[in-house]
């Protein structure tokens, strides 16, 4: 069930998405633990405190407030003298009790003034009903242990000493540390075994990205019974695919192997004819065919076994441009990095991917501009020439296998249609991307970009 919400509600929404929930399914997850847990507590506490904090300070506070009236009126009785109403105060309430009279109160009262007030609700409400009469104050002592209650009645200021303990329950705060403590117990727990099935997820994606760039990761399936079972599916997946592209691979060696006896035969025959003209087309034909046929076998075989392994490019690409400048008049430019971060990847059919963007570069252009440069998450390698071009309506085509752009393109001047389509099948097989673009020389511009 989709609810829908109106457009400025939908936009908030997306911005407070983007910019504050977590982006990983670890953090996500523990999101939705950590708020209904924290909620739970609040809610618990505050239903706590409400109830039996409210119940149990009112309880000690009138049990309080009544000892200390009952001392009172003790000490009213002319039959009992003070210092036996002092020492029953101490023995039976914990109350260290002294009287002063009208005329000395006073000094009493700014001497309990210079320590610091200590307001609470349910004592003073306690001592405003249990001596209506009277003026009563609470001040708490210097160390926070001892409460000093002051009780101005028409005969003296009695203060009574007491613990702090006697208006509070410790259990209270006992309460509230455990329910906190075993909510961060459970939390450790969860983040922990969350932790592991994260963790296979991870591994699990990093390889199948991997696998996506021809890098053979070993990856054993653990954690939860979906997670094992989507290993095991990625797993006979990768070796479906592996033991096809090998049976393939060997299927088409054994292809190239039987149509070149023939090819090499009639080359004999031919050779052994009288040099005319007609001979000299059916040698080209058979020469086509065997560059047709080395094109389909390097296009396929790029999905090889090949190792993965890190690659230098920037040297890869020095060698390549080398050995085209010797054989070409053409003006090259080349500016590199020597920062470059090597790239991780299958060595044999980088070189080939490059190579054919390079090669083509010096088949249609005089002027080429060859730039590498990188960051810390891409390698970009931009190819420019100064040739014919190819039209932007074509730029997707030529990535087809055998597909030829007419014109300037042809079997006299380029390939097979193989070389862009090799590339471009190598280029993402690494994790990269190739476009095509008009270049400021005026001809094309290959952009190579490789994940680092």
């Amino acid at each position: 069930m989709h609810i829908k919400f109106p457009q400025k509600i939908n936009n908030f929404l997306s911005v407070f998405k983007r910019k504050f929930l977590p982006k990983t399914l670890f953090f996500r997850t523990m999101l939705l633990i950590f708020i209904p847990l924290i909620v739970v507590q609040v809610v618990s506490i505050y239903a706590f405190f409400d109830g039996n904090w409210k119940r149990v300070g009112n309880k000690l506070s009138d049990n309080l407030s009544s000892n200390m009236a009952f001392v009172i009126k003790l000490h009213h009785n002319e039959n009992v003298d003070f210092q036996t109403v002092k020492q029953l105060a101490s023995s039976l309430y914990n109350l260290d009790v002294s009287f002063y009279d009208n005329e000395n109160k006073h000094n009493v009262w700014r001497e309990n003034k210079k320590h610091t007030q200590f307001a609470t609700a349910f004592l003073s409400e306690s001592l405003a009903k249990q001596f209506p009469q009277a003026d009563t104050e609470i001040f708490l002592k210097q160390h926070h242990t001892n409460l000093n209650i002051l009780v101005d009645t028409q005969d003296g200021l009695y203060v009574f000493n007491t613990p702090v303990k006697n208006i509070f329950s410790s259990s209270i705060f006992g309460f509230v540390l455990w329910m906190i403590g075993t909510s961060l117990l459970l939390f450790v727990v969860a983040a922990l075994f969350l932790r592991v099935q994260v963790r296979s997820i991870s591994q699990l994606a990093a390889a199948a990205e991997d696998f996506g760039k021809g890098i053979n990761t070993k990856f054993k399936p653990y954690g939860s019974v979906e997670v094992r079972r989507a290993g095991l599916a990625f797993t006979k997946m990768k070796e479906r695919i592996l033991r096809q592209i090998s049976e393939r691979t060997q299927m088409l060696a054994g292809v190239s192997h039987d149509l070149r006896t023939p090819l090499t035969r009639m080359k004999l025959q031919v050779a052994m004819l009288p040099d005319s003209k007609e001979n000299q087309e059916f040698v080209q034909d058979i020469n086509e065919m065997e560059k047709m046929l080395d094109g389909y076998l390097a296009f396929v075989s790029g999905e090889g076994g090949e190792k993965s392994s890190f690659v230098d490019i920037n040297e890869m690409v020095s060698g390549i441009i080398n050995k085209y400048r010797k054989n070409s008049n053409a003006m090259i430019r080349y500016s590199t990095n020597y920062d470059v971060s090597a790239v991780q990847g299958r060595e044999q059919a980088l070189r080939r991917a490059i190579t054919n963007v390079i090669e083509n570069a010096f088949h249609y252009g005089n002027n080429i501009a060859v730039k590498l440069e990188s960051d810390n998450k891409r390698l970009e390698l931009s190819i420019d020439d100064d040739g014919p071009g190819i039209p932007a309506d074509k730029r997707d085509d030529v990535f087809k296998a055998f597909y030829r752009v007419e014109g300037s393109r042809n079997k006299e001047t380029g390939g097979v249609g193989l070389g862009l389509a090799i590339a471009k099948d190598v280029i993402v097989s690494h994790g990269g991307s190739i476009q095509l673009s008009d270049s400021e020389l005026g001809g094309l511009r290959v952009l190579i970009c490789l994940p680092l």
